[in-house]
């Protein structure tokens, strides 16, 4: 029997199974709960002041008191003449700097 065949035949499987199981509203409203919980988790973990710190970080490398490796990779990039990082840095600085002032 060829690969797909036995994966169309699983896949018509699970789609039986989970549509028999969700046939019961308390089934349904279970599987939504747990998915909240899921996103939720997910949502806490992806926090933008993660984004920020690394954003910060790369444009001044070599200068925070924490070393993580990352941190210390960029600064050998950059002491070894690469300024791509730190070039980013200050363009989206910029760009947020005038998007700033032109809401204000």
């Amino acid at each position: 029997m060829k690969k797909r065949y036995v994966l169309s035949a699983v896949g018509a499987l699970g789609a039986g199974v989970a549509g028999y199981y969700l046939k019961d509203e308390q089934n349904r409203n279970k599987i939504k709960e747990a998915a909240n919980v899921v996103a939720s988790k997910f949502k806490q973990n992806s926090h933008s002041d993660d984004h920020d710190h690394t954003f910060e970080s790369s444009g001044v490398p070599d200068q925070l008191e924490e070393k993580d490796l990352e941190q210390l990779e960029n600064s050998k990039m950059v002491s070894e003449g690469s300024q791509f990082g730190v070039q980013y840095y200050n363009e989206k600085k910029e760009e947020n700097t005038s998007r700033n002032q032109e809401e204000i």
